[in-house]
């Protein structure tokens, strides 16, 4: 069990790496605000994948000590967790080179939802969900 868990960990950090960067990519053109030097892509798919693996592995441990619920425990952590990770978004001091730095979290908040978002959606098809 546990190596599914960790499968979906990595193919949900590969999607929402993916889904990050065509994100980015259409922010770009639509904006004209270039921020890859900053975030550039090892940086976004190596915080994908990280991020879900860190998910496989406390979705492992919720599902080891607290059975019943793990599930519900689970995704409230999780949303918690991407809810509390957009302050370092806000408090990222750009360098003064960077064009319109306001434009910055605007382009990575949506990005701290997409891990979840994307375990959410793949976690049925890899574990099954709890009724």
């Amino acid at each position: 069990m546990v190596k599914k868990y960790y499968l979906l960990g990595a193919v949900s950090g590969i999607l929402s790496a993916v889904a990050s960067l065509i994100y980015q990519y259409v922010y770009k053109e639509s904006l004209g605000a270039d921020f890859s030097g900053i975030i550039g892509i090892p940086a976004v798919v190596g915080s994908c994948l990280t991020g879900g693996l860190i998910a496989a592995t406390g979705y492992w441990l919720l599902e080891k000590f607290i059975k019943k619920h793990s599930e519900i425990v689970f995704n409230l952590l999780f949303t918690i967790l991407s809810f509390a990770s957009i302050v370092g978004a806000f408090a990222m001091k750009l360098p003064l080179t960077v064009e319109m730095p306001e434009l910055f979290p605007g382009l990575v908040v949506p990005m701290h939802f997409l891990p979840a978002l994307a375990w959410m959606t793949l976690k049925p098809m890899f574990v099954g969900s709890k009724s």
